[in-house]
């Protein structure tokens, strides 16, 4: 009997602390809670941390989330004002404002993630296609840059730089965050802010993009290449003109120089040739000989010319000292008759005298 006792109080006990365990809750720091009794929130949401009591075995506690949770939508092919197509991807930060709402309309966080993707996609689609490309890229602080900016800039592209906007992205960002706000409350949602991660073209249109911008570097590099050529033939004409300063600069002094050079020459050659004028009108002789005459050619001498004269009257040492003027041959008695002939060497000796062709024929005889 008494065996039986302990065992009903031991399970007494066990279930005392079972019924005290389950009639007390802690929620934790950052976290919210709702009671659900037979499937139905009652109360209030709480969202003290702490100790909290319930009702053992009849009601149950639904945590959610109290600190900011983040909303990343899918990327999505939205067509702007301006017909340009363009992918746009937006992502959110929002919390849980009333769990009791929330639970009731969403019931977790996952169904909250597909309401924001219905509300905010809708929202964004709408903004975007009401901008231009140029508003959604642009904040409305942005400056037109300055001149040494533009000038490498078509015009038609620097027209569009200079176009005012009407409003920027962080003014459509705020206009798709209080659009979502009208609509998601009932929810019980709170959404904190929205903004638009990235911007792309999509690839027909990137495609176009691309060739523009390499049509436009190779307008500037041509322009480039032609103001370098430009440059390049303008200093090319400096150097040939400052060239052509220098070479005739140069010429007119080597004339001067060479002028002066010839007037002391001639004036050196006058006062020593003035001093003996036979010897230089033989000098004279001899140059005359030596320009006209080679080594295979025949100089011919009758014994009335003035050369002849000063090689009959020279001495041997003076006549070995004289330049060659060519040999005369025997044969030439008969080209000029009746005058006395003399063979001179290479070396400048005399050979012999050779009388007139009719003396020659008496000898014979």
């Amino acid at each position: 009997m008494k065996g039986l006792l302990n065992v009903i109080g031991a399970v007494v006990l066990v279930l005392l602390i079972i019924t005290f365990t389950s009639a007390f809750y802690i929620l934790e720091e950052g976290s919210q809670a709702v009671i659900v009794q037979f499937g139905r929130p009652v109360g209030d949401s709480i969202t003290e941390a702490g100790l909290h009591f319930k009702l053992p075995f009849v009601q149950e506690v639904r945590r959610f989330e109290k600190r900011l949770l983040v909303w990343d939508g899918d990327p999505n092919q939205i067509p702007t004002k301006g017909r340009e197509f363009i992918w746009v991807d937006t992502t959110a930060r929002w919390r849980i404002a009333d769990a009791k709402k929330f639970l009731e309309n969403v019931a977790s966080e996952e169904g909250a993630q597909s309401r924001l993707n219905d509300i905010l996609d809708s929202v964004v689609r709408d903004q975007v296609s009401s901008s231009e490309l140029v508003e959604l890229v642009r904040s409305a602080s942005w400056e037109v840059p300055e001149k040494e900016a533009l000038k490498d800039i078509p015009k038609e592209r620097e027209a569009e730089l200079k176009r005012a906007i009407a409003r920027g992205r962080e003014e459509i960002t705020r206009t798709i965050l209080t659009e979502a706000r009208r609509i998601i409350p009932q929810y019980g949602i709170e959404l904190v802010d929205v903004r638009i991660k990235r911007l792309d073209y999509v690839e027909s249109v990137r495609e176009k993009v691309y060739e523009r911008m390499i049509s436009e570097r190779k307008r500037i590099a041509a322009q480039f290449r032609s103001e370098g050529e430009g440059r390049s033939a303008e200093i090319l004409g400096e150097m040939e003109k400052e060239l052509r300063q220098i070479r005739s600069t140069a010429y007119q002094q080597v004339q001067e120089i060479q002028g002066v050079g010839d007037a002391s020459a001639a004036r050196i050659y006058g006062s020593a040739y003035n001093k003996n004028p036979e010897f230089y009108a033989f000098q004279r002789t001899l140059e005359s000989y030596k320009e006209s005459t080679n080594k295979h050619s025949v100089l011919i001498l009758t014994t009335d010319s003035d050369f002849y004269k000063y090689v009959k009257q020279a001495n041997a040492g003076l006549v070995a000292n004289i330049p060659s003027v060519g040999v005369l041959k025997s044969s030439a008695a008969k080209i000029i008759p009746e005058a006395q002939q003399t063979t001179v060497r290479n070396d400048g000796s005399l050979v012999e005298d050779i009388p007139p062709a009719g003396e020659a024929s008496k000898g014979k005889e």
